[in-house]
């Protein structure tokens, strides 16, 4: 039996875009990591080098987060770039499944927006609906307990106040079970459709933005309803997976609405 669906609690926040937005960026899953190297220079890269007016980080920018108070090179590395970047334009960013535990200390010192899981984000007369997209993964019933959990202010509260040092060993314990299941090529669930469908109704949207299953595509839902995936970055796969989701201004009126997806490369070359 599929997790219950999660209720929406309505209205959505929602982030009003400015009317001088030419090209919103999207993307997720850059899982940043100190051994991923060829990764972590892409992203740099691509944040210092943007075209676009608004960039919208949906989830597990990092692979693993335990708390604002990580203080190893690496993660003041990230966060001067994230921090750059904001000085520039505003960058938006919604926890995932990995980084669930970043809080208000890190918005405040890289400059970076909170969102809300999900929220609708206003462009013009378009409503697009975002969100990570794990809470609509409702075939994978062990991970949804977990998520039920983890969410939960109390254990967060309890877990944020053991050493870090305790709190990283949790993070590895539970990056090697994740390994193991990867190289097992177990299959993981993807977005429930008739769920989706379901808070695109409730949220007057007909467009759901989400990264999570690592399966970028566009999915027509039908009702005029779409569900755009975004990529998740591997510099060191063949090819690279390094893709951007934009949303162009003058493209509104074309057939995905404005949306386009393109490697790394030809987003930075627009």
């Amino acid at each position: 039996m599929p997790y219950p669906p999660i209720a929406l609690s309505l209205p959505l926040p929602c982030v009003q875009g400015s009317p001088d937005w030419q090209r919103v960026d999207f993307i997720s899953d850059v899982h940043l990591e100190e051994r991923e190297a060829s990764t972590f220079d892409a992203w740099v890269h691509y944040m210092d080098h943007t075209p676009a007016d608004a960039v919208f980080i949906l989830g597990d920018l990092f692979e693993v987060w335990v708390g604002d108070d990580t203080t190893d090179t690496f993660t003041a590395q990230c966060t001067a770039v994230l921090q750059r970047t904001a000085q520039r334009l505003p960058v938006y960013f919604m926890c995932g499944n990995r980084d669930f535990l970043v809080g208000a200390d890190l918005l405040r010192a890289t400059g970076m927006h909170g969102l809300s899981d999900p929220c609708v984000l206003e462009l013009g007369a378009q409503r697009l609906l975002l969100t990570h997209g794990d809470s609509l993964c409702l075939d994978d019933v062990d991970y949804m307990t977990f998520r039920a959990e983890v969410r939960q202010p109390a254990w967060q509260q309890a877990f944020l106040a053991r050493p870090l040092s305790e709190r990283q060993a949790v993070a590895r314990a539970l990056r090697t079970q994740s390994e193991t299941r990867k190289h097992s090529h177990t299959d993981y669930a993807d977005v429930d459709a008739h769920a989706a469908r379901t808070w695109l109704h409730a949220a007057q949207c007909q467009t759901l933005i989400h990264g999570h299953t690592h399966r970028p595509a566009q999915h027509d839902l039908g009702e005029h309803l779409q569900r755009w995936v975004l990529s998740d970055w591997h510099a060191d796969t063949t090819p690279a997976r390094l893709e951007v989701l934009s949303w162009l201004q003058h493209e509104v009126h074309s057939p995905t609405q404005g949306l386009r997806r393109w490697p790394l490369h030809q987003a930075l070359a627009s």
